[in-house]
């Protein structure tokens, strides 16, 4: 797996966190360019999701027996932001912009547990 860009992906997810947090913070919903720092955040989880796919489909696999789990993880964090994005629009005062924060937290968390389900941590084999 490309270390490199899972880092990049835990980077922005705790920088859209911080920045929603922020948001959330100072009474203020989510506005347009939050969203646009979601899209920019999503396109990196899915050119993670297809690098980790090609991998796999190259014949690479998680140290252990993860293939599952780690599938799991890939499609879970193309998931995360775009729920709370939803969410977010439906709650449209000072909450939203703290889902979107707490979701991006629950993000860089998946991207460390991606690694290291990759490596072959607990869980992972």
């Amino acid at each position: 797996m490309l270390t490199p860009l899972t880092v990049v992906v835990a980077v922005a997810a705790v920088s859209q966190a911080a920045w929603c947090g922020y948001a959330a913070f100072r009474d203020q919903p989510v506005k347009d360019w939050h969203y646009a720092g979601m899209a920019v955040v999503l396109l990196l989880t899915l050119a993670q999701f297809v690098v980790g796919l090609v991998a796999l489909g190259g014949g690479e696999r998680p140290a252990g027996d993860g293939t599952a789990v780690f599938v799991s993880y890939l499609v879970m964090v193309v998931l995360c932001l775009p729920v709370v994005a939803i969410v977010s629009l439906g709650e449209r005062s000072r909450w939203g912009s703290a889902t979107v924060a707490a979701g991006a937290l629950v993000l860089a968390v998946l991207e460390l547990r991606l690694a290291d389900v990759w490596a072959g941590g607990v869980g992972g084999g």
